[in-house]
């Protein structure tokens, strides 16, 4: 047997491998598939394995021996390293390939029982010096576990790469004498950047605490899980946390970034090298992740999670896995918004968007809470309690949802009630949200008859509506005509409640006081605020009113007793007495005729005086009649029942 010194290398020819020697080869090695045609000698005298084998086998020295070597860590180009090391050929340990050789050597058996600092023992020398407590060196390292991960775990390989990844993590940098960011060793235990070994005086700024979120997404799922757990173990904030979970996520998942909340920004690396981004099933990953979210709540988390449910009904991932993302949303919903919670439908129905999955998460929110003990609580109960602002903020969202999804043709009737009943009715203080999305529904299923829309009206609390809700529905022709009638019932109903209040409240300003928090809630019951704010210039108008009235019933009675005078003091121009046959003979022919165009005069003046007086009379009558009565509509009693 030639010296392994001699042997500097192997050659390949197709499936076969052979080493640059004279020697004919004794031992034929299988590893997937590749003929090894080696020496017995070299292979003995370090792998522990291969001489077992051939104690064991009934083979003689005179015949070639053949042994495969099944699920070798690493492979052909593993096993080909070993080779060269047995033979005496120098290898080099690398951060990508320690845990590869480490693995191999560990199935091999190359332990020092058969040679002094063989391949095992260099192994864990190495990774211990150069692996560990090396942020850098420690995520390649654990990236190249992930194709032979159990025997690295046995080896508590990646265990121990975790765990110092964790601490490093969760440790403020600043404690640490050599840096964790891109300078590598060219900083100094004071912080410094070095070059040559002198300090430049130049201070590194402060670490951010996403430094590390880009390293580990080149992580496989599993590795990356392991990592997390480790970390929510030691003690990271759930911020820091959710952050990282929310990066690994967009970076697999390009269709986050296509919606709300996707990812802005360029990730940063503390490692300096290239590595190849992990494979990732996307199925996988949400049903990982999902296990992973900490219980946390923000615009921003909201939106993530809203894009992880949508991505989830895409690859139709398990029903844990949509039921708790489900879960977790409806627990917030009052933080979602209208573009995130609109949903695609990609089932086999006609419909545009998932109706029933909006409808779980608003089960879901009233569930969530703790005050709520039946599904319609009393308004009472929503506004003592402090969580009435998210219910207000839901309704209101919900209101808006349906108002998109209402145009839909598709959208059944008994869809768009199951939607707007899923809350409790005290959570809407207005039902304006709720009418404009029958309007639309309406306009959209004009075939729908009287009776149907009668049905779904019935949603509506009628006196729940504002103002110009209710002039828009009294005017709105796709109503049926009971509805609209009951519309105007209560319109009139709510504007004389609304007066009545702002009255009392007036009244007693000037009597006995009660207390501001009683009159706030006569003036704003039932959102007619504005209506009370209207009265105030209402009254001005009315005390004007009333002064003119005054005014014109004096001048009214002016008139009249000038009446009274002139029809006195008239003295005819024609006298009444009977003009005798005789006189009137007398009377020469041409005075006649100038006397009848004198009493037509006469009479003409007298019909005119009597028609400017009548007509200033009629005029000052009739002014007077029409301000009493528009103070006969606005004079309502002080007092009312």
């Amino acid at each position: 047997m030639a010296p392994a010194g001699k042997i500097s290398a192997f050659y390949r020819e197709g499936n076969d491998c052979f080493c640059n020697s004279n020697l004919p080869s004794d031992i034929s090695v299988v590893v997937d598939g590749i003929n090894f045609h080696l020496h017995k000698f070299p292979l003995i005298s370090k792998c522990g394995k291969i001489a077992q084998i051939i104690e064991e086998s009934q083979s003689t020295i005179h015949k070639t021996f053949t042994t495969v070597l099944e699920e070798f860590p690493g492979g052909a180009d593993a096993f080909l390293m070993i080779v060269n090391f047995c033979y005496g050929v120098r290898v080099e340990l690398t951060p990508r390939n320690v845990v590869m050789l480490y693995c191999a050597a560990d199935y091999l058996d190359m332990t020092d029982k058969y040679g002094d600092e063989n391949l095992l023992s260099k192994s864990e020398t190495f990774f211990h010096k150069h692996i560990i407590r090396n942020w850098k060196n420690c995520i390649v390292a654990l990236q190249s576990c992930e194709p032979f991960i159990t025997r690295a775990d046995k080896l508590r390989i990646t265990s121990r790469c975790i765990n110092d990844l964790s601490v490093m993590v969760c440790t403020d940098p600043s404690l640490f004498g050599w840096p964790m960011k891109m300078y590598g060793s060219l900083q100094s235990p004071g912080g410094s950047i070095l070059w040559n070994g002198i300090s430049t005086g130049a201070k590194i700024h402060g670490t951010e605490s996403d430094w590390w979120f880009e390293d580990i997404s080149y992580l496989c799922v599993e590795f990356f899980e392991r990592l997390i757990r480790e970390m929510e173990v030691k003690g990271i904030q759930p911020e820091n946390l959710a952050s990282a979970i929310m990066y690994y996520c967009k970076k697999y998942i390009p269709g986050l970034g296509r919606w709300p909340g996707g990812q802005t920004g360029t990730g940063r690396t503390v490692a300096s090298f290239s590595m190849t981004p992990a494979a990732v099933d996307q199925r996988v990953l949400l049903q990982s992740v999902v296990k992973l979210l900490p219980d946390k709540k923000g615009k921003s988390y909201c939106r993530f999670l809203l894009g992880l449910l949508r991505v989830a009904l895409i690859l139709g991932v398990n029903h844990t896995c949509q039921s708790s993302l489900e879960w977790r949303i409806g627990t917030q919903l009052e933080l979602a918004t209208l573009d995130s919670l609109l949903i695609p439908s990609y089932s086999d129905s006609d419909i545009l968007y998932n109706n029933e999955c909006v409808e779980r998460l608003i089960q879901h929110f009233v569930s969530s809470d703790p005050s709520v003990t039946t599904r319609s609580p009393s308004s009472l109960v929503l506004e003592a309690s402090p969580s009435s602002g998210r219910w207000k903020r839901v309704a209101k969202l919900v209101d808006s949802y349906i108002q998109e999804v209402a145009s839909d043709v598709n959208l059944k009737p008994r869809n768009l009630r199951s939607l707007a009943e899923t809350l409790p009715e005290s959570s809407r203080s207005l039902h304006d949200g709720l009418y404009r999305a029958l309007d639309i529904f309406f306009k959209a299923h004009h075939w729908l008859s009287d009776n149907e829309r009668e049905q779904l009206c019935s949603i509506i609390d009628f006196q729940k509506l504002s103002i110009d809700a209710c002039a828009h529905a009294s005017q709105n022709e796709r109503l049926p005509l009971r509805v609209i009638l009951q519309i105007l019932f209560f319109e009139q109903m709510q504007l004389r409640t609304a007066l009545a209040g702002y009255l009392h409240v007036l009244d007693a300003e000037s009597g006995p006081a009660i207390s501001n928090e009683s009159a706030q809630q006569v003036v704003q019951r039932d959102g007619w605020v504005n209506v009370v704010r209207e009265n105030r210039v209402l009254k001005v108008d009315l005390e004007r009113m009333r002064s003119r009235v005054g005014e014109l019933e004096q001048e009214f009675g002016k008139i009249k007793e000038e009446m009274k005078k002139v029809s006195k003091s008239y003295v005819p121009l024609i006298s009444p007495h009977k003009i005798t046959t005789d006189s009137r003979a007398d009377i020469p022919q041409a005075s006649a005729e100038q006397a009848r165009p004198s009493t037509r005069l006469s009479q003409h003046r007298k019909s005119l005086s009597s028609t400017v007086y009548h007509d200033e009379k009629s005029s000052s009558l009739c002014q007077y009649n029409t301000l009493k009565l528009d103070l006969v509509k606005f004079d309502f009693p002080k007092n009312p029942c």
